[in-house]
């Protein structure tokens, strides 16, 4: 058979085109594709750590003014407390037509001081939502590479505050 007679002939010169081309892959795909591909997927770990440490942070922060807020709305509702039973007992030493003047002052400046400690409480949630929104709409956005719209972010969030 002519094949096979031709085999010894042309054997060495198909090993060296054979390690020759397969040289030339492994120089262009191994030394010069895989390094940067791996310094890409090293870039976008490091950018998803950084992303969720800074979404910790937030949340830290986040914390932090809430517990300043109750603390503040404590505060605030033991001072009115406290005036409230100032103002009781100053009443109770005077006769009855000044308890009613002073009952009527004490309800007015209970009224603002709940008006006041209403308007601080739904200020401070709005901001805790309007911060919780932001995050959680860049958090989705880095890391699935979805737009979220804000209305839908806020209305996420609301969501999610209220079963908590």
């Amino acid at each position: 058979m002519p094949q096979i007679a031709q085999i010894a002939d042309t054997y060495s010169s198909q090993i060296f085109w054979l390690l020759f081309f397969f040289g030339l892959v492994f120089f262009v795909i191994g030394q010069g594709m895989v390094p940067k591909v791996m310094a890409t997927v090293a870039q976008r770990d490091g950018q998803i750590a950084s992303d969720l440490a800074a979404a910790q942070a937030a949340r830290d922060q986040a914390d932090v003014e809430e517990e300043a807020w109750r603390k503040r709305e404590n505060e605030n509702r033991s001072a009115a407390q406290a005036l409230v039973g100032d103002a009781k007992a100053k009443a109770n030493a005077d006769s009855e037509k000044k308890l009613a003047a002073a009952q009527k002052r004490i309800d007015k400046k209970l009224d603002e001081a709940e008006t006041r400690i209403n308007a601080s409480r739904d200020e401070a949630m709005g901001e805790i939502q309007t911060v919780a929104a932001e995050a959680a709409q860049d958090i989705v956005q880095r890391l699935a590479g979805v737009k979220v719209t804000a209305a839908s972010a806020k209305s996420a969030v609301k969501e999610a505050m209220t079963n908590v």
